[in-house]
């Protein structure tokens, strides 16, 4: 048996819920059929999955840092295999869900948006339901009647073809003595639109967050977590510096102004342990 040579320079980085490899190919002298991506389990090596790039999202990692070995084979249009190439360890990050607590939440951070207000697909009635967009108070206001489970943006004819805006308030005993970290997961996007909003901090313009596209089944299924969902969900967790909030009620705005729709799974502050 010809072997395809080994594929080289395999690196490894961890995300949330996910592990990305990159490699370098192998020449293009070898007609390839795929790479199979191996992860160590249990003192033996399973496939992780398939891919024809040299490139590979390892998903369902969970949202508690862990280390994972990881290795890749070259398998040719003939069927045969290379050797497995060095080995790559990559530790997945922890969530601030998990390492930090809560100081003002919307849903539940579990992968779906069912307890959210028109979920799952009710996304037609938000102009009238939702007619000044979202603006929900902690602690006073209920997920289920008042945070829309979808953030429409410009390019939604069904939401008025118009920028919106998602305003959560709360109140905090004193200014932190650490900086908050925000988390905004989401079930899911638009396919090719998703686009970015501005996040602002009492006033303050605080970053432009760009979203994965998604699967657009978004806007009509609400649980990305059953075997086979079509759903691709996003994780994006970021640190907001102390000094931006103050003693009494602040607010958190996200506006989007570009793109089209994102799918919650919730939305919350977090302090630091």
């Amino acid at each position: 048996m010809n072997r395809p040579p080994a594929i080289t320079h395999l690196t490894g980085s961890g995300q949330l819920g996910t592990i990305t490899l990159d490699w370098k190919p192998v020449s293009w002298a070898t007609v390839v059929d795929h790479y199979a991506v191996y992860v160590l389990k249990d003192g033996s090596y399973e496939l992780a999955g398939k891919t024809v790039y040299p490139h590979f999202v390892h998903r369902g990692m969970g949202f508690t840092g862990v280390t994972r070995t990881y290795r890749v084979v070259t398998v040719d249009a003939a069927g045969n295999s290379s050797k497995p190439s060095a080995t790559v360890a990559a530790t997945n990050l922890t969530s601030v869900t998990i390492s930090g607590l809560p100081v003002a939440t919307v849903g539940t951070f579990d992968g779906k948006g069912s307890e959210l207000a028109l979920s799952p697909n009710g996304y037609a009635s938000y102009p009238t339901r939702f007619p000044s967009d979202v603006d929900y108070r902690f602690g006073t206001s209920t997920p289920s009647a008042d945070w829309s489970y979808l953030l429409p943006g410009p390019a939604d004819k069904w939401a008025g073809s118009k920028n919106h805006k998602a305003t959560l308030r709360f109140d905090l005993a004193a200014v932190p003595e650490k900086d908050l970290d925000l988390a905004l997961w989401l079930i899911g996007s638009h396919a090719s639109l998703a686009g970015t909003a501005v996040l602002t901090v009492n006033g303050t313009q605080v970053d432009r967050l760009t979203f994965a596209n998604g699967a657009t089944k978004g806007s009509t299924i609400a649980d990305s977590t059953y075997p086979g969902s079509p759903l691709k969900p996003s994780y994006l967790e970021r640190p907001l510096a102390r000094d931006l909030f103050r003693q009494g009620q602040n607010v958190i705005e996200l506006f989007k102004d570009n793109g089209s729709w994102i799918a919650y799974d919730a939305v919350g502050l977090f302090a630091r342990k």
